[in-house]
């Protein structure tokens, strides 16, 4: 297996002793948060994302290295096996070549080809094939054989073509020709389904569509097989585009190509006509169709790990949001009829108070709800009050301001907050467990004012997929994206540590070496005798071996215990180290941590020795700068417009504070206070070209925006963070962006997206989107 750290060494770029290193601790059983912050030297600084990348890469290469052996084995048990196979079966690195190499020697059920074979009809289609001048209809009466079905010449004929047509369509180097070709060629084509033209409006821009196979982006990719999975798009590969006029009777290229490989001309010889037809039909029967489902599913495949990306960088984004911080906080979980649901927690999150007021109708309880919400500030000493996005939000936004300036508590901060998942965490077996004598209304506005206290303590408690900040995510593998989004909390939660003392299950869970049987021990320990005063406590803990212990202790906290360097990262494997560095210094340790001047001037290379290289040693004194960092922002607040509530409030030419929700393929969807996102087009995102827009912005920052267009009936609203684009009237009324004259013939073409399908691939496609990504957001 010494091929596969080489060959990962060399996609990664790394060196093979570093790959090795690295496949060797994750067989050990190390996480990939550990072996990048506690394995340095043996990996050479690989880091989380070369490691995740690595572990995926030794997943898939195992895997063919297993299937190979099974091949060979099953090849060879058919005495089939020649020394040209064996090494072509050993040296591919494609799972796809690889099949296409056991194609000819797989199993199958019987075929037409095979019972022909039977019937003695393998010479007849050799000798058609080796001799041009051979009458096929003379030759055919020699293998009549009326008992397996073959009365005539006819039948004889056609049987001899199905066991050439299989083996051509078997041949591992013509499906390796045919398989780029139009890789390279070929476009991916829609049209409507008769009668679907109204049920599938959304996707009226694909109803005659047409794009390259290899260019077309993610987003569009997945529109396109979503509406053919809603039965309203039919979609077919264009092995030739441009090509729709040829004559019936000219052959195409696959039929060129064909003939090519196999040095064959159906043009001339008396068996023209029967080699002519055999051809056409091993294109089009066998491997055009064929090369349609694997090219499809490959771009679909693509298209998937595109958007599985970019759900994880959102996440990852939305995780890594700044905590406001150790406060007391007010949740608001705004309702209209069944009123604003209100909870006050402490610090550490504990409830304190929950309550409900009706300030909206048809009860209209103003003045009772403002004082019930200043009686509760003023009881608890809230310091923050965090107001869910949903329905009502702006409304209540008001109320509050209007009780803060009333009983003159303008110290208080409120944050109106995402509130992405509140109703799915609240609902939950968790929540029951966590908060048994609330009802699920009210736990939604404390989790409202957890996730503004730390956000990813918080939205540890939900699903991934129910947080809604992805792309197309139930078209997705399942898997592949419960994978990756388990991946992106568990390098999130060890990025930022987890105090041991504080911690949910949901929270431990997700630290380095902690099963979920573990997490739960942790907190019932800490139940039953109080809180941890050191790390090395955790041993106690029921099933926590060494193992667990080595993988967890670095990324858990403990504030205030006996051993200072438990609330740092310094993993207690090297806590020897430092008191030797401030034995060295004349110093405790004590006094040597928080001493940035003095750890600033220690040389690194000093304290080298065969168990700690230079990068951990640089990592340490790092860290006891200023122990227990949080890598997460600083906390920072959008400000709404007052009087910008609704779209009907919205103008073109309007500037605004938004707060980024999200990051699609195509834009990013920014929340500007009117409960309904704005989207901004990739080409609205800057002067400069932008291939990424995820370069330009992230889930969570504030931005500011221009209204471009609003468009009422259907809740749309286009927005542009080039705030120099003048707006003018265009000739139909609408509103359009008049650009920069540097800019000038970028944006024309941006402001006219309906003038190729491509562009009108993208609106259809930002349409179906924004429609599922409201739907999750209300969830």
């Amino acid at each position: 297996m010494s091929w596969i750290p080489q060959q990962i060494a060399a996609e990664l770029n790394a060196a093979p002793q570093q790959v090795q290193a690295a496949v060797a601790l994750l067989d050990e059983g190390a996480t990939v948060p550990f072996i990048a912050r506690y394995r340095k030297e043996a990996t050479g600084g690989l880091d989380d994302t070369q490691l995740r990348q690595l572990a995926q890469r030794l997943s898939y290469l195992r895997e063919l290295d297993e299937r190979r052996k099974v091949i060979i084995a099953s090849i060879e048990e058919q005495g089939k096996l020649t020394a040209e196979l064996a090494a072509a079966i050993r040296t591919t690195q494609s799972k796809t070549e690889l099949e296409d190499l056991y194609l000819p020697y797989k199993p199958k059920r019987r075929t037409k080809g095979q019972i022909a074979i039977e019937a003695g009809l393998e010479p007849l289609a050799d000798a058609l094939l080796q001799q041009p001048d051979l009458d096929p209809e003379q030759a055919a009466q020699a293998y009549l054989n009326p008992e397996a079905g073959f009365a005539d010449s006819k039948a004889c004929l056609e049987g001899a073509r199905f066991i050439v047509m299989e083996r051509f369509a078997e041949d591992a180097e013509l499906l390796k020709k045919v398989r780029h070709y139009l890789w390279e060629n070929a476009h991916i084509t829609s049209q409507v389904a008769s009668g679907k033209e109204q049920e599938g409006a959304k996707y009226r821009d694909y109803f005659e569509f047409s794009e390259a196979l290899k260019k077309i982006p993610s987003h569009r990719a997945l529109a396109l097989f979503r509406g053919r999975n809603e039965g309203v798009l039919q979609l077919k590969l264009n092995p030739e585009p441009g090509q729709e006029e040829r004559s019936v009777t000219a052959s195409s290229y696959g039929e060129t190509l064909i003939a090519n490989h196999f040095e064959l001309n159906p043009e001339a010889g008396a068996n023209a006509a029967w080699l002519r037809q055999t051809i056409q039909w091993t294109w089009r029967i066998k491997l055009l169709l064929h090369m349609e489902t694997e090219l499809f599913a490959r771009v679909r495949e693509a298209a998937e790990h595109d958007a599985i990306k970019i759900f994880a960088n959102n996440l990852k984004d939305l995780l890594m949001a700044a905590p406001a911080g150790a406060k007391t906080t007010m949740g608001l979980d705004p309702g209209v009829r069944t009123g604003i649901k209100v909870a006050v927690i402490d610090a550490t999150g504990k409830v304190l108070a929950t309550n409900t007021v009706y300030p909206f109708q048809p009860q209209n309880q103003v003045d009772k709800s403002l004082r019930t919400l200043t009686q509760l500030c003023q009881q608890y000493k809230v310091e923050l009050i965090a107001i869910g996005n949903g329905t009502y939000s702006r409304e209540t936004d008001r109320l509050v301001a209007q009780m803060l300036k009333q009983a003159d508590l303008n110290s208080i901060n409120k944050v109106i907050v995402n509130e992405a998942g509140a109703s799915v965490y609240s609902a939950s077996e968790l929540a029951a467990l966590e908060m048994p004598e609330l009802d699920v209304s009210l736990r939604g506005a404390v989790s409202i004012a957890r996730r503004l206290q730390d956000p990813l303590a918080e939205l540890v408690k939900i699903e991934p997929k129910a947080i809604g900040v992805g792309q197309y995510q139930h078209d997705v593998s399942q898997a592949l994206l419960a994978q990756s989004l388990d991946a992106v909390v568990e390098d999130c939660v060890n990025a930022v540590g987890v105090d041991l003392n504080t911690a949910s299950v949901p929270l431990l869970a997700r630290v380095s070496g902690l099963s979920r049987t573990l997490a739960q021990n942790i907190v019932s320990y800490r139940d039953q005798k109080g809180a941890f005063s050191s790390r090395e406590e955790l041993l106690e803990v029921a099933r926590m071996g060494p193992k667990s212990y080595q993988q967890a202790a670095g990324f858990l906290r403990i504030r205030n215990g006996r051993q200072p360097l438990d609330s740092s990262a310094v993993h207690p494997e090297a806590y020897k180290l430092v008191e030797h560095i401030a034995a060295s210094a004349g110093k405790a340790v004590n006094d040597l941590i928080g001493d940035r001047d003095f750890l600033r001037k220690l040389d690194p290379k000093a304290f080298v020795d065969e168990q700690f290289g230079l990068p951990t040693i640089r990592d340490i004194l790092h860290e006891l700068e200023k122990p227990g960092r949080d890598p997460r922002p600083e906390f920072k607040t959008a400000a709404f417009k007052d009087g910008v509530e609704t779209v009907a409030d919205l103008k073109p030419g309007m500037t605004l504070e938004g707060v980024v929700s999200n990051v699609a393929a195509f834009g990013a969807f920014v929340d500007i206070g009117v409960h309904q996102d704005g989207l901004v087009h990739v080409s609205a995102m800057s002067h400069q070209f932008v291939s990424e827009p995820h370069e330009v912005v992230k889930a969570g920052d504030i931005v500011k925006v221009k209204v471009i267009e609003v468009d009422l009936p259907r809740k749309r609203i286009s927005l542009s963070m080039r705030l120099d684009d003048e707006i003018g009237a265009s000739r139909s009324g609408s509103a359009k962006p008049q650009p920069a004259a540097h800019n000038k013939q970028r944006a024309t073409a941006a402001a006219r997206p309906k003038k190729s399908p491509q562009d009108r691939g993208a609106s259809a496609m930002g349409s179906a989107f924004a429609e599922a990504f409201a739907k999750a957001k209300k969830n």
